[in-house]
């Protein structure tokens, strides 16, 4: 086994591998998010924006990081990107 200099006992590991861990926070809620009411960030922004105009709808600036993310696994549904 090869030794783990950061500490983190997921480092390495895949995501899949993380998330069936104990406690892991991969695919946490939105509305659990501690920082979920905080503004998006510029890259749930630019993706955002791009599936929007994809999806013909329109694009709203003032999602906060939890919305954002909502908005984007719809967007992402509709527009069959991301996620299968």
């Amino acid at each position: 086994m090869t030794e783990n200099p950061t500490g983190d006992p997921q480092a390495g590991t895949s995501p899949a591998a993380a998330d069936e861990q104990e406690g892991s926070n991969v695919e946490k809620d939105p509305s659990d998010w501690v920082t979920g009411e905080e503004p998006m960030t510029g890259a749930q922004a630019s993706y955002l924006r791009t599936l929007s105009e994809q999806a013909g709808e329109e694009f709203d600036a003032n999602l906060n990081k939890a919305d954002a993310s909502r908005r984007i696994d719809e967007l992402q549904q509709k527009t069959g990107r991301g996620r299968s």
